[in-house]
């Protein structure tokens, strides 16, 4: 086995490694409702072990007051999940922390003022040219006043050609981490659902998908509800054709081509077809060292102005000026050039740090910028980057479940003894 192999060996179970913890003791806490600005009472609380999957640990009632506190049994990292209006809420609970604040909300099925602010798809064929790789981005913003959650046994709903296999999917909350979840298939043939809870604020979701292709493909997106721009990219080697109808502008920039729709209502007509065969380069999903998008964070100007970094147009750089400021695109680019992997990534820093990765400090009329990654040792830092390797290859099919399967049984080993030598 190669080094290089090896290494990806070691991060493909990041998320199963048991943190050193100290001492068993409490976590104490405070459930808020921002429907009603007011402490929480009566809410079922549950703390969750991260060890080989999610298992439920001890469990509590907030009090009149808002205010639990939860026995830890055990080392190691946790999530604390408050259940209130039938709706989960998540904390991470990383080793040594002692409080948690908790807000939630009141929920219903059907919310007013939630709309899709994008629709994202980054296409390119794999090495033989006869599957069609997409990777598919929802933005979903929830601007309900009062303040309330939507939920039900199917809160987002999106349709994939009828034809897609789905190979990895995933779903990120406002100021949380991204978690694993798939969706499930509804009664029309490529209609889908996430059972996610959309809360107040911003909430994405991500689909990785292949179809056949034989050299050429027709595509269309479907949008269910009202939606701010429609985005396609892909790579320069394509040809690219709008349906009659459809309104699409071509953004221009080195790496990759983009076109986009804007102000799209449901019904809409948005097919198009591509043909030709290529893949997205990799520099234009540029990652510093720890996972995270090169521009995350941004400069102080630019965020003070609505932008970030992600506006550099330098090659590799990503989608370069966009057609007019301020661009909703500006703000979702670290979004649109990452696949699953980046997701994971974002959550392996929160693994390997021993503490959550805290949202930016809004800003007044500022585009929100991705979250900034939170240090960890050379050593971790370098298991991130593998981790992203590893999970890209899964993702577009370079590593088969079974060899997964098969390093991570060897990881285990690995981790066992220097765990114990520790």
């Amino acid at each position: 086995m190669t080094s290089s192999k090896f290494q990806r060996l070691c991060a493909s179970l990041l998320f199963a490694i048991p943190a050193i913890a100290a001492a068993q003791g409490t976590i104490t806490g405070t459930v808020m409702n921002s429907t009603r600005n007011k402490p929480s009472a009566g809410d079922e609380v549950t703390l969750i072990r991260l060890q080989q999957g999610m298992q439920e640990s001890t469990k509590t009632t907030t009090d009149a007051k808002g205010k639990f506190t939860l026995q830890v049994p055990d080392a190691g990292i946790h999530l604390v999940r408050v259940t209130h209006d039938k709706t989960p809420y998540f904390r991470p609970a990383p080793p040594g922390t002692e409080s948690v604040e908790v807000e939630v909300f009141d929920s219903a099925p059907k919310v007013n003022g939630i709309e899709w602010e994008a629709d994202v798809m980054r296409l390119q064929t794999d090495e033989s040219g006869k599957r069609m790789r997409v990777v598919e981005n929802f933005f979903v913003k929830n601007d309900s006043n009062p303040k309330k959650t939507q939920y039900s046994d199917r809160p987002f709903d999106f349709w994939l050609p009828a034809d897609a296999t789905i190979s990895g999917s995933a779903a990120l909350g406002p100021g949380g981490m991204p978690v694993q979840s798939s969706p499930i298939p509804l009664e029309e043939k490529g209609h889908y659902a996430f059972v996610f809870p959309i809360r107040p604020g911003e909430t994405r979701f991500q689909v990785s998908y292949e179809l056949p292709y034989n050299g050429t493909l027709t595509l269309g997106p479907r949008p269910t509800m009202k939606t701010g721009t429609i985005a396609l990219m892909m790579p320069k080697t394509f040809k690219f054709q709008a349906a009659a109808g459809a309104q699409y502008n071509l953004v221009e920039e080195l790496n990759a081509q983009t076109y986009v729709a804007r102000d799209i209502a449901p019904g809409a007509k948005l097919g198009f077809t591509v043909s030709g065969t290529g893949q997205l380069p990799r520099d234009a999903a540029q990652t510093s060292a720890d996972g995270q998008p090169a521009a995350a964070g941004g400069d102080s100007q630019a965020a003070a102005t609505g932008g970030s970094a992600a506006t550099d147009t330098k090659p590799g750089g990503g989608l370069g000026t966009p057609i007019d400021t301020p661009d909703p695109l500006t703000k979702y680019k670290w979004w649109i050039l990452s696949g699953l992997a980046l997701l994971l990534a974002v959550a392996a820093g929160f693994f390997l740090s021993g503490k959550p990765v805290q949202p930016a400090a809004a800003t007044a009329g500022a585009a929100p910028t991705a979250p900034a990654a939170p240090s960890a040792p050379p050593l971790l830092q370098t298991l991130k980057d593998e981790l992203f390797a590893l999970e890209t290859d899964r993702a577009t099919g370079k590593l088969s479940e079974a060899e997964y399967t098969e390093q991570k049984a060897a990881l285990e080993v690995v981790l066992k003894r220097a765990i114990n030598r520790s």
